[in-house]
């Protein structure tokens, strides 16, 4: 298990009551009351600890390389169900960006998200969530498709930003993901879109415009990453912390500017900690929302998409 700066007393904790229980197996020694005041002490550090989380914190949470993956969730959802679908039908298939059908229950979805690699080879092989122009057209295509068999479509955001290598703007990086919002708002199927780990500006809008957006709890969504946001306006990483605290990224921001409409409660300590658990709340969580889409007809789901994001933002006429 690997951890996160602040979470260094749990683990000196954990490691006293790894040591505490060795003691009483290979001894006679009883320590049973012992390793119950560790247990009561890790307990209370933890809820303390994770209680009181800064916005950087839960920007280090989202990017856990522990943390659970768009594969994994899907793989969750769907079991065996899942067919995964591949290339845009231009130029080629984009590793970062899957997509494909999958059932949970006896409905049929059609699943797209970025995915992340957990070692360094795969992390090469998906560019480590960052989608070229490729990719969002893959999306694209697949959104199409669902919609011309009346399917409805779940998004699954975690990425860094979309990719910003010379050859993704020369094959129309922005123009893709342009084309992409201007589609997901006029789809004539629900859309539901889960924000899993990192929402990075135009990379997670390209697959983001949902009529009902929900948001993992220690995740981030917003139009520049902390670092990035820092070396524009200091020149330097080391403000990333003011830059996480300013930019109103977390999802109770989130929820309190409307941006999203609900927030998935995660286990204590991060969706790492407990991922069946966390796969449970994100298929209810699915299946609760579609629901009540479901009701709606495909007039009626554009022009609640449209409605939604109309409120946005404060302007003056």
């Amino acid at each position: 298990m690997e951890y996160l700066e602040f979470e260094l007393p749990i683990k000196e904790l954990e490691e006293q009551l790894q040591k505490c229980q060795i003691i009483g197996d290979q001894s006679k020694v009883d320590v049973t009351e012992t390793c119950k005041q560790i247990q009561k002490k890790l307990e209370s550090t933890k809820r303390e600890i994770y209680k009181n989380l800064t916005p950087w914190q839960r920007v280090q949470l989202s990017r856990h390389p522990n943390r659970p993956y768009t594969l994994d969730y899907i793989r969750a959802l769907c079991g065996d169900s899942f067919l995964e679908l591949h290339g845009d039908r231009n130029y080629k298939d984009d590793k970062a960006m899957i997509g494909g059908l999958g059932k949970i229950d006896n409905q049929t979805f059609m699943f797209i998200g970025q995915q992340k690699g957990f070692n360094t080879k795969t992390r090469q092989y998906r560019n480590f969530g960052m989608a070229s122009p490729d990719g969002y057209r893959k999306a694209l295509r697949l959104m199409k498709s669902a919609e011309k068999f009346e399917i409805p479509v779940i998004t699954l955001i975690d990425t860094p930003g979309a990719y910003p290598g010379l050859e993704a703007e020369e094959r129309g990086q922005g123009e893709a993901i342009a084309r992409n919002i201007l589609e997901m708002t006029r789809l004539k199927v629900p859309i539901i879109t889960v924000i899993i780990g990192e929402g990075a500006s135009g990379g997670a809008l390209g697959i983001g415009v949902g009529n009902s957006v929900l948001m993992l709890e220690n995740t981030w969504y917003s139009v520049i990453s902390p670092e990035s946001c820092s070396s524009i306006l200091w020149r330097s990483w080391e403000f990333k912390e003011q830059a996480a605290e300013s930019l109103k990224l977390t999802a109770k921001d989130m929820k309190k500017m409307k941006i999203v409409d609900e927030i998935i409660k995660e286990p204590l300590g991060g969706a790492h900690k407990d991922p069946e658990k966390t796969f449970h709340s994100i298929r209810n969580a699915v299946i609760r929302n579609y629901n009540e889409l479901k009701k709606l007809s495909p007039k009626d789901l554009i022009d609640h998409r449209m409605a939604k994001y109309s409120k946005m933002g404060v302007y003056n006429d």
